[in-house]
């Protein structure tokens, strides 16, 4: 009963959002449709970097993760994230190992933990060679960072990726 009582976010139209692993989107409609016998409201999202386009049960805003764009003023916290030294010894698992655990937390979608997986890969690439996926995932990790901040912080992602490279000087 007290689940019920959480009050789901309600975008409107034009809204941005952030899908977990998908990053950030534009509410294009809402749109009912018939499913199962019953008629259920659907935000459509198309992704801005790809313009996959993601149907969102209204409903389950919250258990898929959908979120709005971080405020201006959480970008310093992002950013101290990323300063952070890493405290595990992650370096020492195997690379698949440690695939799994980034590749869950950019499904969280929090902002904060793909900053931290950005971050973990980046310096780990200053030190050996990443394997295909360790690399395919700092991309996608930087991709969704670099997105989410520009736009948070209304500027363009070459600007958002220098000040991010000094963070690691």
């Amino acid at each position: 009963m007290a689940e019920n009582m959480i009050q789901e976010r309600a975008f409107q139209v034009g809204d941005l959002a952030v899908y977990p692993a998908h990053g950030v989107g534009r509410i294009e409609a809402i749109e009912s449709r018939d499913v199962n016998g019953g008629k259920h409201e659907f935000y459509i999202l198309k992704i801005i970097e790809n313009g996959m386009v993601i149907m969102i049960p209204t409903t389950n805003v919250h258990s898929v993760g959908l979120r709005d764009v971080i405020g201006k003023n959480d970008i310093p916290k992002v950013y101290e994230v990323i300063k952070k030294k890493k405290d595990s010894n992650s370096d020492s698992q195997t690379w698949n190992r440690r695939y799994r655990e980034y590749m869950e937390k950019i499904k969280t979608g929090s902002l904060y933990d793909v900053a931290a997986v950005f971050r973990d890969l980046f310096m780990l690439k200053l030190t050996k060679d990443l394997s295909f996926g360790e690399r395919k995932l700092l991309d996608t990790a930087q991709g969704l960072l670099l997105k989410e901040l520009s736009l948070a912080n209304d500027t363009d992602e070459a600007t958002i990726l220098s000040e991010i490279e000094q963070l690691f000087e």
